[in-house]
């Protein structure tokens, strides 16, 4: 099946707002600010970039103009209730005014590094909140010698995701509800030995993530996905019925642009610290826990890491081209032959622009 894309981009602002909807002595009812975060998903680029390979870029540039009104301003005199969900819907109405050939497939705004909420194409708003732990384990059944068979521990997190109610009240699932939610587990958790915990013994991700969408599911009937960080470069989720694993890692490469014009700055030889992002969907094993060990994912896609990173990417006969699209088409093309269960590949070349690259249906909205 052809893999299908999505352009993505990102802009940061800095505003002040107070919501005051929220119950009266709530925090968020007082004058204060964020450090907001866009994020933009958009399909069928050869209709709106600026030329072919640009659409990165060019969505990118269209993001930052939008963004630079709310930059440094005070939220409530653009809206009464300047909530996450309006600010993104403020985001989608404003491409929607300028920019009628852009199709927009997702809409976020992050107010905290931990705290977001993203819409989808139908409008359905989609609240998250990232949650830390600290805990040993171990994985009881890995072959002799594999280092996750002896007990270590790690910082993990936990991403709470959640549909808000379609016609409902500007917040109809609040943070602060995600919170109190979250605390039991975070209490059963922290600073403990999953192993010891029922249901935990052989502690992978996947079994985390699908432990936590059991538990949440009765206490938080709008659940709609659960994800589970071992480390900062790899972790599982789980949505009910679906198991899914990525490993992230990055590339250092020199490129150049052959189909930019004459005199834009992607035609000239430059660089990027690039951001590649391998998602894999397979049923879990069930002796072992996992979907398959993030190790054999590192280890089976190397060859292809390396004729990447550290690279003259532009020197390269058989890329089209050195943009995000062409990139990904490649490096999916290549994980393919050794990673059969391979389902989308995500590179950006700076925070949040780039590209996803995908087979049979839409990427979930994870903010991975």
């Amino acid at each position: 099946m052809k893999p299908h894309c999505l352009t993505t981009a990102a802009a940061p602002f800095e505003a002040a707002r107070q919501v005051s909807s929220l119950p009266m002595g709530h925090r968020s009812r007082n004058l204060h600010g964020h450090s907001f975060l866009a994020t933009v998903r958009a399909t069928d680029s050869a209709n709106w970039q600026d030329f072919e390979g640009s659409a990165a870029w060019t969505l990118n540039e269209q993001l930052k103009a939008i963004v630079s009104e709310l930059d440094y301003r005070d939220l409530n005199a653009l809206m009464l209730q300047p909530t996450d969900e309006n600010l993104a819907r403020w985001i989608r109405d404003k491409f929607a005014e300028r920019h009628p050939l852009v199709s927009l497939q997702q809409v976020g705004v992050k107010s905290t590094l931990g705290t977001g909420v993203d819409l989808d194409a139908q409008g359905q708003a989609h609240v998250w909140r990232r949650y830390r732990f600290q805990a040993a384990h171990q994985l009881p059944n890995v072959p002799m010698g594999h280092k996750c068979g002896r007990m270590h521990g790690h910082s993990f997190e936990v991403i709470v995701h959640a549909n808000q109610e379609l016609g409902g009240r500007d917040l109809s699932i609040d943070y602060d509800h995600l919170d109190e939610i979250w605390a039991p587990f975070h209490m059963q958790l922290n600073y403990e030995c999953l192993n010891t915990i029922p249901g935990l013994e052989n502690p992978t991700s996947e079994v985390i993530s699908a432990w936590l969408w059991r538990r949440l599911r009765g206490v938080l009937p709008a659940l709609s996905s659960v994800t589970v960080y071992e480390t900062g470069s790899c972790g599982a989720n789980f949505n009910g019925t679906d198991y899914r694993i990525w490993k992230e890692m990055t590339l250092d490469s020199a490129v150049q642009l052959k189909r930019a014009p004459e005199g834009h700055p992607l035609r000239a030889l430059h660089g990027h610290t690039f951001d590649l992002r391998l998602h894999l969907k397979a049923p879990i094993d069930e002796v072992m826990g996992w979907t398959i060990d993030f190790g054999d994912v590192k280890t089976l896609f190397d060859p292809v890491f390396k004729a990447l990173d550290h690279q003259p990417l532009h020197q390269r006969e058989d890329l089209l081209d050195c943009d995000t699209e062409s990139l990904a088409r490649w490096a999916f093309a290549q994980a393919q032959a050794v990673l059969p269960s391979i389902e989308r590949v995500d590179i950006f070349e700076v925070q949040g622009a780039g590209t996803l690259l995908f087979v049979d249906e839409a990427p979930d909205l994870i903010p991975v």
